[in-house]
């Protein structure tokens, strides 16, 4: 869904985050995670997952800047290619548990100042 070695996202609060124009469902998709598209050009913007209504996943590219973006967390290593890698500070096989993430978010908010 990417065309790159890097599928970068960044996950902001559900409350913060507004749309602007209609979406549409695709890529893989179901009950789970629902990847939403633009309506018009089909590109990747944003998921949403299921058990975590509190974030939204926003596609890295989706920002005018990105100067202030490091990679926290890195998923589905299982899979990078041999040459990749980034300077996440936490690394997963595939997505972390989601017992996990109270913990993931609260090293991310010490790590980067954030309260």
């Amino acid at each position: 869904m990417t065309a790159s070695a890097f599928s970068l996202s960044i996950l902001v609060f559900s409350d913060a985050f507004e749309v602007q124009g209609e979406t549409v469902i695709g890529g893989l998709h179901g009950a789970e995670q629902r990847h939403n598209h633009c309506g018009h050009c089909l590109s990747w913007l944003f998921t949403r997952i299921a058990g975590l209504e509190e974030v939204v996943n926003v596609r890295a590219t989706m920002f005018d800047d990105l100067d202030w973006f490091t990679p926290f967390l890195e998923t589905a290593t299982d899979e990078k290619l041999p040459w990749v890698n980034v300077p996440a500070q936490h690394s997963y096989e595939a997505l972390p548990p989601a017992a996990e993430f109270p913990s993931l978010m609260a090293a991310y908010a010490d790590a980067t100042g954030a309260a």
